[in-house]
């Protein structure tokens, strides 16, 4: 196969990839004040995504692709307020795992490694192009 088409294969893979790693660094943003309804239960858990890498059977390309989408085990923090519906009977609320620093700092590297795969895409399109008028 071309390699131009597998430079293509590789940058779609990497934009789906990226793609999906926004949309739960955007659902853990919008959750990062979902507390519990009930006194006592778990408010939301912060999820987690990685990556796995697969082979194009087509293209022989390496392929970039979620491998799992997790959740974050990892403490809540507590709030004293006794007057929230979700307290405890001490009066603490469990708040979410989201650190909104942390989805910050994820959205960025996700929003950068985004455009590196779509300036890789236009780059093989380019030269693809180029190809073509070299051939005329």
């Amino acid at each position: 196969m071309d390699p131009l088409t597998s430079i293509i294969a590789t940058a779609a893979s990497g934009l789906r990839a990226q793609g999906e790693r926004l949309k739960v660094v955007s659902e853990n943003m919008a959750n990062s004040a979902t507390t519990a309804q009930e006194p006592g239960g778990e408010p939301y858990r912060r999820k987690v995504i990685s990556f796995g890498q697969d082979s194009d059977a087509a293209t022989g390309a390496a392929m970039v692709r979620v491998a799992e989408v997790t959740r974050d085990m990892g403490e809540f923090s507590l709030r004293f307020d006794p007057a929230h519906p979700a307290a405890d009977e001490n009066g603490y609320v469990k708040l979410p795992n989201v650190n909104p620093l942390i989805e910050m700092s994820n959205m960025r590297e996700a929003s950068r490694s985004y455009e590196a795969n779509m300036t890789m895409l236009e780059n093989a399109r380019q030269m693809r192009s180029q190809l073509i008028d070299l051939l005329k």
